[in-house]
This record gives structure tokens, sequence and C-alpha cells, in this order.
């Protein structure tokens, strides 16, 4: 008799066997996880250089504090041919006259006063380091969820495979068992067609969710910054944390969430803006000096020219640039200054709101489905129960095939939808600690 068992074993062989993947696979918990994704992934490697390049710029030379001084050298030839013609003497023709010019000097240039711009413009400098590291820690946090939620969508999608392997392991018991009754002349072959079937559309189901739950972990791998053919299989379960609290939450929303940081950052600028503007209305005091040196020899032309001339020193000065009029730049400045702070308010504004729905919208779900659980790990209990004894009856002839699908059907369906509920449970609980920055302190980063 044809071993329905040794099939089912054969078939899932044969998915683990599929070309590229290898017949070991990488034990991988979530803490592994996080882990490779904060060495690998390419968004928080990004976020990480452009924070470097805004420290960089956090410099007194860049705000403009420190002098200019530059230096200057040239050395030039030349060879000429002339010919002068004089009313009062004979014409004077020269050949070849050879020349040469060395000069070099030293600037400074150090603005010394500049209506307080410079010290705005290290304020500026300071604020975008700031919300450099406040961009980097906004895109870990992003990260971090996206990594973990894809994490805990591959061990749905493995435990939803389990269940389909239990539905198969029914349903193949049904078969061998609708076999031996067709051999001792107690059933119809159609019984044995039935469930043989009903066994095919199990295992046609369990190849659908094979692919399922490999571009789950193709897409957890790309996260991960890492080839998406590694095979793996997931540690973690899917535990969901029952003790967030809304009023909490929301506190922690508005003081430690990168984003609005940030645009509290924006706003801080826009200010600085208008200061930077105010600024461009006093005159700009600048101290000057210079040595310079130079030496020419040339062969004369005429009797008025000199050999050799060379001229060395030093100067010094302080110049001023008073503002006087530019055609109303710094009055349409300004006013473009007080919008962009008006803008910044605004948005600023727009996103606390944004956020605080994204928060009780998160919070709602995960309220909700906390209930759910509890009612959905008590159905698929039952649906266990009754697929059990359905099939002892069933077993026992007391009990027809079609019964014994629909409970079996059943205890799927319970499984299936206990999983997805602890899975949105648990993204609404990775959603409520994004947005309140408390992700990464609860994965102890």
């Amino acid at each position: 008799m044809f071993s329905y068992k040794a099939a089912a074993l054969l078939l899932i062989g044969f998915a683990l066997l599929l070309p590229g993947r290898a017949l070991s696979q990488e034990q991988l918990s979530l803490e592994q996880a996080i882990r490779i994704g904060l060495q690998n992934n390419y968004d928080i490697r990004i976020a990480s250089r452009q924070e470097a390049i805004s420290e960089n710029n956090v410099t007194l030379g860049n705000a403009g504090f420190l002098p200019d001084v530059s230096g200057r050298a040239s050395r030039n030839f030349s060879e000429n041919n002339s010919r002068q013609e004089f009313t009062t003497g004979p014409d004077r023709v020269r050949s070849g006259a050879s020349s040469n010019n060395l000069s070099y000097g030293v600037n400074l240039n150090w603005v010394v006063f500049d209506g307080l711009g410079m010290f705005i413009n290290l304020e500026r400098l300071k604020a975008l380091e700031k919300s450099g590291e406040l961009f980097t820690k906004q895109t870990v946090e992003n990260t971090l969820a996206d990594i973990t939620a894809s994490y805990f969508e591959v061990a749905r999608q493995s435990f939803k495979m389990q269940a389909i392997q239990d539905a198969i392991a029914i349903s193949e018991a049904r078969v061998e068992i609708a076999q031996a009754q067709y051999e001792v002349g107690v059933s119809a072959k159609v019984e044995i067609l039935r469930a043989q079937v009903d066994y095919n559309t199990d295992r046609s189901e369990l190849l659908l969710q094979q692919e399922v739950l490999q571009n789950a972990k193709i897409n957890l791998n790309q996260l991960l910054g890492r080839d998406p053919d590694i095979d793996f299989v997931v540690t973690d379960s899917i535990l969901v944390d029952s003790s967030l609290n809304y009023s909490i939450a929301t506190n922690n929303l508005q003081a430690a969430n990168p984003l609005l940081q940030r645009l509290q950052l924006e706003r801080q600028l826009a200010t600085l803006d208008i200061r930077s503007v105010r600024a461009s209305r006093f005159p700009t005091v600048s101290v000057l000096s210079a040595y310079n040196f130079s030496r020419s020899e040339a062969e004369p032309l005429n009797e008025f020219q000199a050999r050799f001339n060379q001229n060395k020193g030093y100067n010094y000065g302080l110049s001023v640039n008073v503002p006087i009029f530019n055609g109303f730049n710094i009055n349409r400045q300004a006013q473009n200054a007080r919008i962009s702070l008006e803008t910044a308010n605004l948005e600023l504004q727009r996103e606390e709101n944004r956020l605080q729905a994204d928060l009780a919208r998160a919070y709602s779900q995960y309220a909700n489905r906390l209930q759910l659980l509890e009612l959905e790990e008590s159905n698929v209990k039952l649906a266990q129960e009754n697929a059990q004894i359905a099939l002892e009856r069933y077993k026992l002839g007391i009990l027809t095939a079609i019964e014994l699908r629909e409970a079996q059907r059943n205890e799927l369906v319970a499984s299936n939808r206990l999983i997805d509920i602890q899975y949105q449970a648990k993204t609404a609980e990775i959603e409520l600690k994004r947005l309140t920055s408390t992700l990464v302190q609860d994965s102890q980063l």
C-alpha cells in the first residue's frame, strides 16, 4: 500500500532542496537579525555618513571666525624684438631683448565684525549637526522597526506552514483509513478518491505557503543587507508586550520622537535665518595685511629703462564695508525668513497632528488585538480538540468524510486567524514603540 506519509516527507524534503538552498539552515534570532541589520543596512550606513559630514562642518573656520590667508608666486620670462623711430634721432632696432620677473607674496583678510553673523553661522552649523544625529536616529529606529516586523512576518508564515503540515497529517491519515476500509469492503472507492483530492489540495496549499515564506525571508535578507538566497530558520516566537500605556506613549511621542525634534530644529534654523538677515544690515570690518616681493631683470630697450628693479615690503590696514542700498533685497530676505519661520511652525504642528493620529490608530489596533488574542487562543484549543475527536470518530466509522474535512478546515482556519492576530498585535506594538522612540531601548542597542 502506498504510504502518503512518506509522500508528504518527500514533498517537504524536495522543497528544502530547491536550487540554491542548503539543507542545513541558519538559526537566526531577532537579536542577531538586529545586529546584522545595524551593521549592513544601506539606509543606516548612508545616514551615518551624512551625519559625519554635518559633524565635520562644525568648525570655527566654516563659521567665519578665522582669517583667510593666501599665498601667490609667479616667475615670467620674455624675449622681445623692438623698433623705435624718433623725430630727433636715428631709429633704434633691438632684437632678442630678454627679461624675467619674479614675484611672490602673502595676503591676509580677517573679518573681525560682521554684525555677529559668524556667531549665528556657528549656531546654525551646530543645529545642522544635531539634525544629522536625529536623522540617523530616525533612520535606525525606522529600520529597526522594519527588521523586527519583517522577522516576525517570517515567523508568522513559518507557523502557517506548520499549521498546513498538521492539516496534511490529518488528510494523510484519512487517506490511509479510507484505503484500509476499501480493502476490507466497508467503504466505496469514491471515499478514497475524495480523500486523495483533499490531500492533494492540502499539498498544493503547502507549496504555495512555502513560496510566501521564501519571499518573506528574501525581504528580511534585503533589510539585513545580505544575499537574498541565504536560508535560515527564525527562533523567536511572536510574543506581544501587553503592558503598553496610551497616556505614557503620548508623553513619549512629544518628548522623544526624532522627527518632531528635527522639525523643532528646522524652526530654530528659520529663527537663525531672521537673525542672519538682521546681521547683514550692520557694517563689515576686516583686517587686511600683506607681504609682497617683486624683482625684474631686463635688457633695456633705451636709456630710460632700468636693468634691475626690486621691491619688497608689507602693508596693513582696515576695511569697512557699509551696506547702504542693495535694491531692497535685505527687506525681501527678511520677509522670506519670517515666512519660512511660519512655515516651519505649521510643518511642526502638522506632523504633531499626524503622529498623534498614527499613535491613536496603532494603540486602538494594539488594544483590540490583545482582546482578540484571548478569544482566538481559546478557539484554537477547541478546534484542535474537535479535529482530534472527529478523526477518532471517523476511524470508528461514525463520522462522515465531509464532517471530518470540515473539522480539519476549522482547525486550520482558527490556527491561521490566531497567527494573524498575534502578528497584527506585534506590529501595532512595534509601531507604538517606534513612534515613542522606545524600540531601540527595548532592543538594548
